[in-house]
This record gives C-alpha cells, structure tokens and sequence, in this order.
C-alpha cells in the first residue's frame, strides 16, 4: 500500500513552459520559403529590422540569395553583405544560432528541424505559407513580436522529434586487394572481404512513412516493438508519427489528433487490408523497427517528413525511437491555447451548424 496515494504523479502544466536566455540573444537564423515571391518583401523587411534596429547576426542560406529579387536589389545589398550565409549539409551552424525565424508555411518548420540533428534552437514561426498549423504568428506585427521573444517574453512547446537509423544491407559482394588493405566502403577481415552496411541518421519532426512506391502489390512489412514482431502491415504502408505529426498525414489516414505535449508515438496503418487493423498509440520509450517480410513480393519506400525518400530492400531495416533532441517551439500564448486554435482555424475541427431549440408549442408536447 503506498502511504500517500496523491503524491505519486506531478503532472506539469503545459503552459507553464517558458522561454529563458542565459545571455541576451545575439545571432538569428530566417528561413524564407524557397520560390515564394509573396514572401521577398516580408523577408527584406524583417532583416533590415533584425540587423539595422536589434544589431543581430543575421544567418540566411545561399540558395536564398542567388534568387534574382534579391541579388538584383541594390538597396538591399547593403543589409546582403551583413549577412553569415551557409548550405545544407555542408556547413553546421547549429551552435552558431541562438533562435530561428521561419517565414512560410508549416514545410517550413519541418525543413528548419532537418537543418538540426542535435540540439535545436528556439524556433518562431511566422504564418505566411498555405495552411500554418504549426506557426502561430500573424506577420503584420512582426516588430513587437521579435522584440517580446529576444527579452524572453514568451512560451515554448517542446515537440519531441523521432530518431530515425536505416541500416542498408549491401546488394553486392566484393573480393579485396589485399596488397591495398582497407578500402573505402569495405571492411577487410581475416582475407576477406565485405561491402559495409550502410547507416544513415534522421531527425524527423512529424512522421515517418513507409509506403508500397510505384508497385502495385501490397507493402508487406513487419512491425517489431523492443524486440518483438507485434503484427506484419499488409496495405498501402504504415506512418509512424509524433503527436506534432498526429494532424499531418497520420490524422488523413484516421489517427487520433494528439497534443504535442503528450509523450508517444503513433503507428497508423494506410489503407492496411484488414478491417480490425486501427492506429494504436504506443509509449515514446519504446523502440520501433520496420523490416520486410522475408515473403514480399516486393520493396518498400520510406520518406522523412516527406523528404529523402528511398527504397528500402530485404535485409535493410528502419529503427525509429523518441529522440532527444526536441523543437522548441515558440508560442504565440500558450501551448493549449495555441493547439486548438489551430484546430479550429486550420482544420475546421467540429464545425457544424448549431441546432435549432425547441420553439414554445413544441416544448408542451
């Protein structure tokens, strides 16, 4: 018997999670849509009050200055040559940021979290793309707004990301030179030889998809949970999502919307061949992984919150568990507040036309 039944559980308030600097912020990353000609004056607009009235680093990535708007804009030339430039994959700039700004819609955001596959700096998502479920933030007062985040006045969601290991198996045997020792991609042992497992590493921040590509059998995948084979997916593919991805592609497929501050992970079946197979929603401790099944008739395809998507053979597998690495989210009020207001904004959530009362006749009978 436990002496005091009510201290077991605290359960933090969601809206109590607060932005706090250790040091006044100095540098910012603005991601800008790519090709979004709407977005060139906002976008101008915002560095020039970032490195001209707050004296920020301004990060920008190259790609979106070689747009000719930009570069061609002589007036802007002056703020360009401020600016720290980077390029995906190639240049870390993950302890160079303090905060990121996001100018666009919720692709955006997720592209954001792919530049970070550690520690991810607080991020403030400004609405200016198609649907904005994940950015909160109207751009018509975007001044009083950047100023209330850089003196910490502001709540933060903390949106767990999926750590995402796909091993691929080599699809050939090669012998070794033995005189050249070790070569790149092999791993020479007692004489012999063998291509090395390939290993690639992902943050993803709404969903992982595994999916039957261009043919036209079924996927047959099989599901492990810690170890154990819990059901083979017969269908179109399986997402496995967190509860930011829950009102993404998971929520399309039937899933359960859930709060980004609930701790689990989502497994949902696409158009899975048995009627009794529901989306379950499991611990986010567990670790997932998707193999095929040594009997499909053909490969899978997997995509990372809808990017680097690639075929996926017998012997390869996909190992998924909660990272620890988390999106620090920015909020325009609080965590709940902000959720279902998206709900009702974004997703019409249970709109409908009110029923009429009873008029005074009818209420006698």
């Amino acid at each position: 018997m436990l002496q005091n039944p009510k201290a077991i559980m605290h359960i933090q308030d969601p809206a109590s999670q607060q932005l706090t600097w250790n040091k006044p912020p100095k540098s910012v990353l603005v991601i800008k849509k790519i090709r979004d000609a709407s977005l060139l004056q906002p976008f101008k607009e915002l560095c020039i009050f970032l490195t001209e009235s707050k004296n920020m680093i301004v990060y920008v990535e190259r790609k979106v200055l070689e747009d000719p708007e930009i570069a061609n804009d002589e007036s802007f030339g002056v703020v360009i040559k401020k600016f720290c430039t980077f390029r995906e994959d190639y240049d870390d700039i993950s302890d160079r940021v303090d905060f990121i700004i996001c100018l666009g819609g919720d692709g955006t955001l997720l592209y954001a979290s792919s530049l970070f596959q550690e520690s991810v700096p607080p991020v403030m998502a400004f609405h200016l793309g198609s649907l904005g479920f994940l950015t909160p933030f109207n751009f018509d007062t975007y001044q009083s707004q950047v100023t209330q985040i850089i003196e910490g006045n502001a709540a933060i969601i903390l949106r767990s990301r999926l750590k995402v290991k796909v091993v691929k198996e080599p699809r050939e045997k090669k012998k070794a030179v033995q005189d050249r020792g070790e070569e790149k991609g092999l791993i020479v042992k007692n004489g012999e030889s063998e291509i090395s497992r390939r290993t690639v590493q992902y943050q993803v921040l709404n969903e992982v998809v595994v999916d039957r590509g261009p043919s036209s059998y079924l996927s047959n995948v099989d599901l492990f949970l810690d170890g154990h084979l819990i059901t083979t997916v017969q269908g179109d593919g399986v997402i496995v999502s967190t509860p930011t991805g829950s009102t993404a592609y998971a929520v399309a497929a039937g899933a359960s919307m859930i709060h980004p501050n609930v701790p689990a992970i989502l497994i949902t079946p696409i158009c899975p061949h048995s009627l009794s197979f529901r989306p379950i929603v499991v611990p986010a401790g567990v670790e997932l992984k998707i193999m095929l099944c040594p009997d499909a008739r053909n490969t899978a395809w997997v995509s990372f919150d809808g990017r680097k998507r690639q075929e996926i053979c017998h012997g390869d597998s996909i190992t998924i568990t909660t990272s620890c690495y988390p999106v620090p989210s920015i909020c325009f009020r609080d965590p709940v507040n902000d959720w279902f207001e998206s709900l009702a904004e974004c997703l019409h959530w249970n709109v409908r036309k009110k029923q009429n009362h009873f008029i005074a006749e009818e209420e006698e009978y």
